[in-house]
């Protein structure tokens, strides 16, 4: 039986976990967790930090592994490329890894290539005095973590005395310790989900996706099919193409954030080398495609053939359990509410938890997910179940 250590064992990476074994795979698991939710499917696991990569690696050695994947995080992106590289298996280039790591390098490259016409990108750290930048900037403007992940501490910045602290903000939550402040893109927001394979970019899908209103940039929900004409789809899909290879992107899955203006612009947001959270790959694409999407990301990290001819597409919506906040009071029925609206529910709620007020996605609850009919028709329903759960389990007893 061959060996795919999956780096990282939380709630999504569950998903291909649980993939990986039913495709006959023996699953080794790291996670700095030792609580983490994939373990209890994986076939032998450890609590490793996975953003150190020598650790993993010496796991990995004593494993005899025979491939390794992360998923769904940035987090494991360069473990798992230095894995593959020091044990020869199939995996994206380190060199690569290590420049999507960092959105300032991502956007320097894409715009020494003339892939993406944004022009205003800095790089600010700890004791940079921004006073003048603060003056010449063009607002409104971006800023985030220049390593950041899941819309942590990304902010939209409209005037020049909100700089600082937003700034400020970014840093700490970097592991780096600095924010990338970039020109703001207007438009509604897209997803580009792709898979290289012998060095060949495949979009596998343009996802229309709902937003938190600024200044926070929040992932709501995800829609397939999207609204775009085909031109301005083409468009978008030959983007993605180009920045796969602008920044060498030669194996594996990759997940693009893209921000389209209503006169069919196309910008890229942020791009991360691995399959995408939020349940893109256990649940939106395969059934907003048709494509086996984790099994191609797996059977390519183990070196077998990948497939992805498209089967039966579906329309399809996810709704995230995204709420004010508050105390968990109750629960409702959710195996009735699948029933009674033909939605799934995936949850990580329990009675007597603190939500956090949405402002990240790492601030989620879980997922509702819609299928069938049409795009407006999932779309309803999986957002009517998400507000009863809300209304539900933060009503006083």
């Amino acid at each position: 039986m061959k060996k795919l250590l999956m780096i990282g064992a939380g709630f999504l990476q569950s998903y291909v976990i649980r993939k990986a074994k039913a495709l006959g795979y023996w699953v080794e698991a790291l996670d700095g967790n030792r609580n983490a939710v994939g373990f209890q499917y994986a076939d032998n696991y450890s609590a490793v930090d996975i953003v150190n990569p020598y650790a993993c690696l010496r796991y990995a050695e004593n494993a005899h592994i025979d491939g390794v994947l992360t998923a769904a995080t940035d987090y494991g992106v360069v473990t798992t490329s230095y894995i593959a590289e020091k044990l020869g298996l199939p995996g994206l280039n380190l060199e690569s890894a290590a420049l999507i790591k960092n959105k300032f390098r991502t956007r320097s490259r894409l715009l020494e290539r003339k892939i993406d016409g944004i022009d205003q990108i800095y790089e600010i750290r700890k004791n940079d005095d921004t006073s003048t930048l603060r003056k010449s900037l063009r607002y409104p403007v971006m800023v985030k973590p220049c390593d950041g992940s899941g819309s942590r501490g990304a902010c939209m910045v409209s005037r020049e005395g909100e700089l600082e602290q937003a700034c400020r903000n970014a840093i700490g939550l970097s592991h780096i310790g600095s924010a990338i402040v970039e020109s703001y893109i207007g438009g509604s927001e897209y997803g580009a989900e792709a898979i290289v394979i012998d060095g060949i970019p495949h979009v596998l899908a343009i996802i229309k996706k709902q937003m938190t209103e600024p200044p926070f940039y929040a992932e709501l929900g995800h829609t397939i099919p999207n609204d775009l004409d085909s031109e301005v789809e083409a468009n978008a899909i030959r983007l993605a193409e180009n920045v796969i290879r602008a920044l060498g992107i030669n194996f594996g899955a990759v997940n693009m954030d893209l921000k389209i203006s209503t006169s069919g612009e196309v910008h890229l947001v942020d791009i991360g080398a691995r399959m995408g959270g939020n349940m893109i790959g256990s649940h939106i694409i395969p059934y907003g495609t048709g494509i086996d999407y984790m099994k191609g990301i797996i059977c390519s990290a183990m070196g077998d053939s990948v497939n992805l001819s498209a089967g039966e597409k579906k329309a399809i919506a996810s709704k995230l359990l995204a709420f004010h906040g508050g105390v968990v009071r109750r629960l409702p029925d959710f195996v009735a509410l699948e029933r009674e609206y033909e939605v799934e529910i995936h949850h990580h709620l329990s009675i007597g938890d603190i939500v956090h007020s949405y402002r990240s996605n790492l601030d989620g609850c879980g997922y509702v997910i819609a299928c069938g009919g049409d795009a407006e028709d999932v779309q309803r329903r999986a957002a009517f179940v998400r507000d009863k759960i809300e209304e539900y389990i933060f009503q006083e007893s």
